[in-house]
């Protein structure tokens, strides 16, 4: 079954128990209903099941608005992707936000306290979805028909992809595998690797065999490659690098049968879920699923196509643009780095000498003077909601692209940056990148090193929620590290600021309510 049709909602109460233990070590603290005695709180496998994936693409109960699954942060904010996007990739070389909302300005420029609402937000959803995935193995736990033993392999793997973004965000954090009101203890960076690790690891022949879950759903590729993206951050979590290991899972994903969608730009159209003609379903691995009507929420795709278009841009499919993300400059020169040349047309792809440059730069500048203009910086025209197919219907207020969350396109770069750094052959490196340059019609490279491999990361990746951690493993984020990029700092040129910085710190409000927490270095 599709997983996007399947109801979003479990019980109230069951839901009330689940945000009053999720969200911070002190119910008292919380602003949560108090359960109505009179309300059943019978378990519903199957709800439960499908809201823990519903989680990554929904923000609540109700649907855009109105009954969030999160207190304490605008809901609209308040989902899974957007915040895991503008963690990553507003404080980066890629991204640049005009907007002057609150916390905003203080994640462009890396100027962020334990108060700021996002970065709480983002703990605070990580936690609500770790508590649901352990409400569902606690009331599942002994059961061994074939149905259960797969659901709670991928429970597990959800959990894991929630616990892996909290090591990566905050570093050592709470920890807990069953539901409680106690307040956990905090599990250091190194014990919480091992455990994401071993947690791949043991539920990996319980899942689906690649390609063969139902559309929307966790399996063994989607858990290799999860796997290749923790090791290949080993030496970042645990201080030991763990690069052949890394290659070794994303070989494993790129000898899986996923193979690469034909056009680059088919994998962000609206009909990326549709098999024919857009192929993009052979490429993606596990998306976050859109619906113009039975996922709508003003995140995952609403929020990447309408934040990064305004009225003056070509047909995107949405009537809604918010000029808010642009590219920084560069970003702009990893495509062109002696400048676009004067006849490049950037709304043509084939007259670019990489189809995956998808800029608008009609009336833009390359360089942005003003941080809070949208027009200064290219836009980025990578979303959209069209389609391939000219019968596959849409709707002009919701999209219906699904965000290729896992793709298998990373798991080629993944093996040539682990490769390099394992000492292993330069010529099986080179040939993975380049297989993707070849996809977008890129001239392909002769050599490669590990900084060719992070720059092709960005012009494969970029905008998609990755690069604040390539950053920080290479050493290019916060430190003395050399690299400079605009706006960094929050100077117009580029200034470096303090490695503490390469975590987020623990939110005051759990900080405060938990006793056994320690906050981070330098907040």
């Amino acid at each position: 079954m599709n997983i996007r049709y399947l109801k979003n909602f479990i019980s109230i109460a069951s839901l009330a128990l689940i945000v009053a233990v999720s969200t911070t070590s002190c119910v008292n603290d919380l602003d949560v209903t108090p359960i109505d005695p009179n309300l059943s709180l019978e378990f519903n496998q199957d709800e439960v099941f499908y809201k823990i994936y519903a989680t990554m693409a929904l923000t609540g109960q109700k649907g855009p608005d109105g009954n969030g699954d999160v207190a304490g942060i605008d809901e609209g904010t308040s989902g899974f992707y957007r915040l895991i996007w503008n963690l990553n990739q507003l404080p980066s070389d890629e991204a640049l936000c005009a907007w002057t909302d609150p916390g905003i300005p203080d994640l462009n420029f890396a100027k962020w306290s334990s108060m700021h609402d996002q970065i709480t937000g983002m703990y605070n959803r990580l936690y609500f979805d770790v508590t649901l995935c352990n409400h569902f193995l606690e009331k599942t736990e002994g059961m061994s028909d074939d149905k259960t033993v797969r659901q709670r392999a991928e429970a597990r793997f959800m959990r894991a992809l929630n616990y892996y973004y909290l090591i990566d965000f905050f570093g050592n954090v709470p920890f807990a595998l069953k539901v409680t009101t106690e307040a956990p203890k905090q599990i250091d960076r190194a014990s919480l690797f091992s455990f994401i690790d071993s947690e791949l690891a043991e539920i990996e022949n319980d899942m689906y065999e690649p390609k063969q879950a139902p559309y929307g759903r966790a399996d063994k590729a989607a858990n290799w490659l999860l796997r290749s993206r923790l090791l290949l951050n080993a030496n970042v979590y645990s201080g030991t690098p763990r690069w052949s290991e890394a290659a070794q899972y994303a070989k494993k994903v790129i000898d899986s049968p996923y193979s690469l969608v034909d056009n680059y730009r088919y994998l962000f159209m609206a009909d990326n879920d549709a098999g024919s003609p857009n192929n993009a379903k052979d490429e993606i691995i596990l998306p976050i699923a859109a619906h113009r009507i039975e996922t709508r929420a003003w995140t995952t795709s609403f929020f990447l196509i309408a934040s990064t278009h305004m009225s003056d841009m070509p047909a995107y499919g949405m009537s809604d643009g918010w000029a808010g993300n642009r590219a920084r400059k560069a970003l702009v020169d990893k495509f062109f780095p002696n400048g676009i040349p004067g006849n490049a047309d950037l709304t043509d792809l084939s007259t670019l000498r990489d189809e995956r440059a998808m800029f608008f730069a009609a009336d833009r500048t390359i360089e942005i003077e003003a941080s809070e203009e949208f027009t200064q910086g290219l836009s980025v025209s990578k979303f959209s909601n069209l389609t391939v197919d000219p019968t596959y219907l849409t709707d002009m207020k919701s999209p219906d692209t699904d965000i290729p969350f896992l793709r298998l396109g990373e798991a080629y770069l993944t093996y040539a940056e682990a490769t390099l750094r394992a000492g292993g052959s330069n010529g099986e490196a080179l040939d993975a990148v380049n297989t993707l340059r070849e996809r977008a019609g890129a001239e392909p490279l002769r050599a490669v090193d590990i900084d060719v491999v992070l720059d092709e990361k960005a012009r494969e990746f970029f905008f998609e929620g990755h690069r604040r951690t390539d950053l920080i493993r290479y050493g290019y984020f916060g430190g003395s590290g050399s690299y400079n990029y605009d706006w960094k700092g929050g100077v117009a040129g580029g200034i470096g600021f303090s490695d503490n910085y390469n975590l987020y710190p623990i939110p005051a409000t759990d900080l405060n309510a938990n006793p056994n927490l320690t906050q981070n270095p330098g907040y």
